[in-house]
Parts: structure tokens; C-alpha cells; sequence
């Protein structure tokens, strides 16, 4: 009897004590101040460092720039088209031939049913290449019948047009990047040297022409662009020098700010709020808020708080 009083006595002591740590250990747990003291005395090992990456921001040249499709044309293209009309008896010149202001290019015979008249020549008014031959001997032709399209190839120009809403950047002499399909890999420069002084009423857009030039702003003739090429045209609307950019990909959008955030010499990331000035594809040009010199972060910084400690990688 005693025996088992002990024993009864002994098994509410141990549940007692089990009960006792439980309580202990759920507490310690929910204790926020503990856990923070606990932190302080392992030196903030606590908080794991987020990786990123960094650059260092730099100054440079940036251009903002309208991409927009455009056409080759020779720079000066005339039709053709003979004095009388009748069947054509003769033609002199082929697509691709040479011809000059003054020659034949073809033959008319007005003559009808019943009558005979001498043939009449058609003479071009222009120097060129024939680029357009569309009939042929036998074919009716009246006065409106454009025998020869007739243009000047030794100077291409390019054919755009512009949206309205760019319409106040564009000028004579804008810069522009070409670039076509069948030439891959490889860009050509152009100049704005014509510009339409009213906006096209039905589709809301200016007609501009550039010409080809070189690195150095002079003519630039090149047998690998050919007349009725597609090209698209990047024009440069604005450009900046010795201005901080910082690549497009470092900068956050929150809550209509724009933030980025920076690495100080203790690898620990702060917040930084951006006045931007123009972009491109690429980069933004910095008005305020960082400077150059500093290391901004470029990957990682969509989950990082000011504040947060940071270990660089390459």
C-alpha cells in the first residue's frame, strides 16, 4: 500500500516537471525580446545575407530614341510617259540600264486601222536607272501609260513616317540608326535632311527623309542598299553626355517612386529614391539620388529592405 503511494507520488512529480519545460520552451519561443537578445549575443548572425549583385555607376552618353519602320527610294524617281498614244513598237532600255536626260528610251506607232503614221519617240526627262519597265512591244499605250519608272541611285534616301506624339522632337540633321533584314548584324547611320511641314490629316503622322552618311556626317554610298529595301530606323531624339547611368534592370517601380538601392563599404544595402531623366532600352540618365562612384545593386534587390546586411558575388 505504501509502495504504491510512492509510486503514484513519484509519476506526478515527473508529469508535473513535463509540464513545467513545456510551458518554459512555448514561452522562451513567443518572447520577442529574448529571441532579439539571443541575436545581439551571436553578433546578428541572426539575419542571413541576401545575395546580389553590383555595379559601379559611372557616367556616360545616353540617347533616347523612336524606333519606326521606313523605305528606300532613289532620291529622285520620275514615271515616264510617251506623247501619244497607240501600241508600242519598240523598246530601247531594261530594267537596271542606264539612261540620260534626252535619249529614246522607246518607240509609239499611233497609227489605226486604215492609216499609217510615223512612229513617235519617247524621251526620258530625267539621268538615271531604269528601276520600272512594266510593258511591253505590242502592249496599247495612251499618254497616262507610265512607260519607265527612271530614278537616281547614285544617293538613296530613307521614307518614314512619324506618330504625332514624337512629331515636337523631330529637326533637320537628327541623327538616326538604320538597320535591314538582309544585312544582319550590321547598322548604318543616317541624317533627317527633309522634313514635311504638316501632319498627314488621316493617319496623324509626319513624312520625314533622311539620307545615308558616314561616321564623319558626309555622304555615304554603299552597294548593298538598294532601292525599295525595308528598313527600320531608329531615330535619336535626345542625347546626353557625362550624365550618371544606371542600368534599366537596377531600378524598382514602387508605388508610382522609383527606387534603387545601393551597397555602402559595410556591404549593407540602403534605399535610395531616383529623379530619372531620359531611357533607352537600356540605362536611365540619374538627376538625383545616386551618385557616381557608388555601387548600385543590379540583381537581388527586389526583396531587400533598407538596411539589410548583403554579400556581392560576381
Amino acid at each position: 500500500m505504501k509502495k504504491s503511494i510512492i509510486v503514484t507520488i513519484i509519476l506526478s512529480l515527473a508529469a508535473a516537471a513535463m509540464a513545467a519545460l513545456i510551458v518554459y520552451t512555448y514561452l522562451k519561443e513567443d518572447d520577442p525580446e529574448q529571441e532579439q537578445n539571443a541575436q545581439g549575443r551571436q553578433g546578428g548572425r541572426g539575419r542571413s545575407a541576401a545575395v546580389v549583385q553590383v555595379k559601379e555607376v559611372e557616367t556616360g552618353t545616353i540617347e533616347n530614341s523612336v524606333v519606326i519602320n521606313g523605305d528606300v527610294l532613289a532620291r529622285n524617281q520620275v514615271s515616264i510617259f510617251p506623247t501619244v498614244g497607240g501600241k508600242l513598237a519598240e523598246v530601247r532600255k531594261g530594267i537596271g540600264d542606264r539612261v540620260y536626260i534626252g535619249d529614246v528610251v522607246a518607240m509609239v506607232d499611233p497609227s489605226r486601222p486604215g492609216e499609217v503614221f510615223s512612229h513617235s519617240p519617247v524621251i526620258s526627262t530625267i539621268s538615271g536607272t531604269v528601276m520600272q519597265a512594266p510593258f511591253s512591244v505590242g502592249d496599247t499605250v495612251s499618254t497616262a501609260s507610265a512607260l519607265y519608272a527612271v530614278g537616281d541611285l547614285s544617293s538613296l534616301r530613307l521614307e518614314t513616317f512619324v506618330p504625332e506624339r514624337f512629331v515636337s522632337s523631330i529637326r533637320l540633321s537628327l541623327g538616326a540608326v538604320v538597320m535591314f533584314e538582309s544585312i544582319p548584324g550590321e547598322s548604318f547611320l543616317a541624317q533627317v535632311d527633309e522634313v514635311s511641314p504638316v501632319l498627314d490629316p488621316a493617319s496623324r503622322t509626319l513624312r520625314i527623309r533622311l539620307r545615308f552618311v558616314d561616321s564623319q556626317g558626309r555622304l555615304l554610298i554603299d552597294s548593298r542598299i538598294k532601292a525599295g529595301m525595308f528598313a527600320t530606323i531608329s531615330l535619336v531624339t535626345m542625347t546626353k553626355r557625362d550624365v550618371p547611368v544606371i542600368p534599366r534592370t537596377s531600378v524598382i517601380n514602387s508605388y508610382e517612386k522609383w527606387i534603387a538601392f545601393i551597397v555602402d563599404e559595410n556591404n549593407t544595402a540602403r534605399r535610395r529614391e531616383l529623379e530619372l531623366g531620359i531611357q533607352n532600352e537600356d540605362f536611365f540618365e540619374v538627376i538625383h539620388g545616386i551618385e557616381p562612384g557608388e555601387m548600385i545593386v543590379t540583381a537581388g534587390q527586389n526583396f531587400l529592405s533598407d538596411g539589410d546586411p548583403v554579400r556581392v558575388v560576381e
